[in-house]
């Protein structure tokens, strides 16, 4: 079976169940905390996907590292996962937790590109945008920061990209001239 399929199964019946127990919200907050943790250490997401190291070790970590840190609930979760032998995806899992989370709630993501960091007028306006394009409920932004565009903004939604830098007008207008 395709890691996609059972890491959305697995991040359903968690939040599934998160929804029944009430602790949505602090299933959300965790599954985020794990997944940054697993994309800052690198160490730790090679050790949870190498089929050589045994089960009961990788649990031993995982529940050393965030025993204390995220609820109840999400370790225990964790500690099924590990006895079924899916340390390996777990990553998927969580992404997968997330993007339920957000479809639920009504969340769209997007990342905004610039050459300086934006006011909170203009981060205002991008999120407005958003919201137009896709009629979400609310805009979680992630801002970058690139010189090479010279100029202006690339937002990115999806697999969609509104580019209004002044690098892709010049070459707009180089295409022109050749033509």
């Amino acid at each position: 079976m395709a890691v996609a399929t059972v890491a959305a199964r697995y991040a359903k019946s968690l939040l599934d169940l998160a929804q029944e127990k009430g602790l949505t919200e602090t299933i959300y907050k965790d599954m985020l905390m794990f997944r940054e943790t697993l994309t800052q250490s690198r160490p730790l997401r090679l050790m949870l996907k190498n089929p050589i190291v045994r089960a009961e070790k990788k649990t031993a970590v995982v529940r050393q590292i965030f025993s204390g840190r995220v609820d109840t609930l999400t370790m225990t979760f964790l500690d099924i996962v590990g006895k079924k032998n899916r340390e390996g995806i777990v990553d998927a899992i969580a992404d997968e937790f997330i993007s339920q989370y957000d479809r639920i709630k009504g969340v769209k993501r997007a990342t905004v590109v610039t050459t300086v960091p934006l006011t909170d007028d203009q981060r205002e306006k991008f999120k407005q945008i958003v919201l137009d394009y896709t009629n979400g409920k609310q805009v979680e932004l992630d801002e970058k920061i690139d010189p090479k565009l010279i100029g202006g903004y690339v937002l990115r939604l999806g697999d969609q990209q509104i580019d209004g830098s002044i690098r892709n007008q010049l070459n707009e207008i180089r295409l022109q001239f050749l033509n």
